[in-house]
């Protein structure tokens, strides 16, 4: 028995058998398909300056003092110039600060395939 074990490991020689391919030609076809989602979040936030302005047909702005001004203030009075006729006065007042806000969510999804073909012979 002992003998039967030393024979078993008394290394055998081995031998590789060489593989030739049986084919001569061929084509390879390969699809990959990718998907891409892109959440966009955009806020924007628009500031402005202190406005104080008017304009009028047949009016006129005086201060505190009577004297004639064109710029708002405290104090300041609008008189009506000639009151048979028709007069209009626009005064747009606005403080510093936030104007506009703006908010804007968007997804984006794109897909692309790409297709591959690989020819080879022998």
């Amino acid at each position: 028995m002992k003998y039967l074990l030393l024979l078993l490991l008394i290394p055998a020689p081995s031998l590789a058998q060489s593989v030739t391919p049986n084919f001569t030609s061929g084509t390879m076809t390969q699809t990959v398909t990718t998907t891409q989602t892109v959440t966009e979040a955009v806020e924007v936030e628009r500031f402005g300056s202190e406005i104080k302005t008017w304009n009028g047909d047949n009016v006129k702005a005086v201060d505190s003092d009577g004297a004639e001004v064109n710029i708002i203030s405290n104090g300041t009075e609008f008189l009506v110039v000639d009151t048979s006729l028709p007069w209009q006065l626009d005064i747009v007042t606005r403080a510093a600060g936030v104007v506009e806000t703006e908010s804007i969510e968007r997804t984006i999804e794109t897909e692309s395939t790409t297709n591959t073909l690989s020819v080879f012979a022998q």
